[in-house]
């Protein structure tokens, strides 16, 4: 195949006087060069001879097409997040003064693990209301069961044994009530006796994970509507992404996502696992919530990292030769086919090609129609050769 741009050839000539020059410099005084000796000699414009000793000098392959895939991707950011059953707001059921509290931010906690000690006199009066129910309640207990057997027999009136099943059953309720109370409160009912009331109660950690927000402090009143602290468990982490309306329909449950955080070069693997139903009004996007291909990976990022994602939308396989084996011209591009296997070594032909859709290692060649499946391009030191 012949280049037609004659400042093509004009750049290839000058290339290779380049170089014939330089090696004639270095074997200046020599009368029989080196055959280890870089030298290129012209045949025609489109073709380049190399020796033996210079293929394997530098270090090249030949090879022919291979299939390769390349995806539709569509650019998208977001954050990493964890789902809202790892997060947890804490509070107390029943105010109280902040008697004790020793938690950092960043700090681990254990599911269970006390946070903080809350005081109040208060406090004193559910176990006695308890205590004096438990107490009625043995006795009210008793007398139900007596006046049940009595009116089995029509010893007594039926109106006396509906007042003593009325009166247990209330006091059974208010009874459960109060044990539910003093359990909300971390007391034991079973342990609770007149001996050993109490002014304080301790608050535990409803999850396992990291404090992140602590807005208590010693002396403070905590209300039960106002929040101590803040817990995060990042074990399960995923991915939010962001995505545009006009990009939704491309976008679907199980395609491949690949992201990466700032200032950090590795790729990462995630998978859509739900598409949001409702788009933004405002900023015309949506949701894409993905999980982790590795959960092992889990533990390199802290929730709410700022990530840079492309979405896999589609794919599709085709014939594609390495980067390296394009050489890019005045927007041209070309490959260095095996022409002829010499005696000293091989006669390459310089050929236009077509190129397509680029993935992170091929190039899609769209005329491959032009090459035989046997056909070998120079796929490493190309670009090197026509650069020296």
């Amino acid at each position: 195949m012949k280049i037609n741009n004659n400042n093509s050839q004009m750049k290839l000539k000058h290339l290779i006087l380049s170089v014939l020059t330089i090696s004639l410099m270095m074997s200046c005084g020599t009368e029989n060069p080196s055959d280890s000796e870089f030298v290129l000699t012209e045949i025609e414009p489109e073709n380049i001879i190399i020796t033996d000793a210079q293929f394997d000098l530098g270090e090249m392959e030949f090879d022919s097409f291979t299939n390769q895939p390349f995806h539709r991707v569509i650019k998208t950011t977001g954050m990493l997040d964890v789902p809202p059953e790892n997060k947890a707001t804490v509070s107390a059921y029943f105010g109280g003064y902040v008697k004790n509290i020793s938690l950092l931010e960043g700090q681990e906690i254990k599911k269970g693990q006390t946070l903080f000690t809350l005081e109040n006199p208060d406090y004193i009066q559910v176990q006695q209301d308890f205590l004096e129910a438990k107490n009625q309640l043995n006795y009210l207990e008793s007398d139900y069961k007596r006046q049940k057997e009595l009116a089995k027999d029509n010893v007594n009136s039926q109106k006396v044994f509906l007042k003593s099943e009325s009166d247990y059953r209330v006091m059974l309720t208010r009874y459960e009530s109060l044990k539910k109370k003093l359990q909300l409160m971390n007391i034991d009912p079973n342990s609770l006796n007149e001996t050993n009331l109490r002014t304080s109660i301790v608050v535990r950690a409803p999850i396992s994970g990291y404090v992140t927000a602590v807005l208590a402090t010693k002396g403070l009143f905590l209300n039960p509507s106002d929040v101590a602290l803040t817990i995060m468990n990042t074990e399960h982490m995923h991915v939010e992404l962001t995505v545009f309306e006009k990009d939704l329909a491309q976008v679907a449950i199980g395609q491949e996502v690949s992201f990466g955080v700032q200032n950090n070069p590795t790729r990462y693997q995630a998978i859509i696992h739900l598409i949001n139903k409702a788009i933004d009004p405002e900023k015309r996007t949506i949701n894409i919530h993905c999980h982790l291909v590795n959960e092992n990976e889990t533990a390199l990022f802290t929730p709410g990292m700022y990530v840079e994602a492309d979405i896999y939308a589609s794919s599709d396989s085709t014939m594609a030769l390495p980067k390296e084996a394009i050489i890019s011209v005045e927007n041209k591009h070309y490959v260095l086919v095996n022409k002829n296997k010499t005696a000293e070594g091989y006669e390459l032909d310089q050929v236009e090609v077509q190129v397509g859709q680029i993935n992170a290692d091929y190039i899609e060649i769209l005329n491959t129609h032009e090459f035989t499946a046997k056909t070998e391009f120079l796929i490493k030191g190309a670009f090197n050769l026509i650069q020296e």
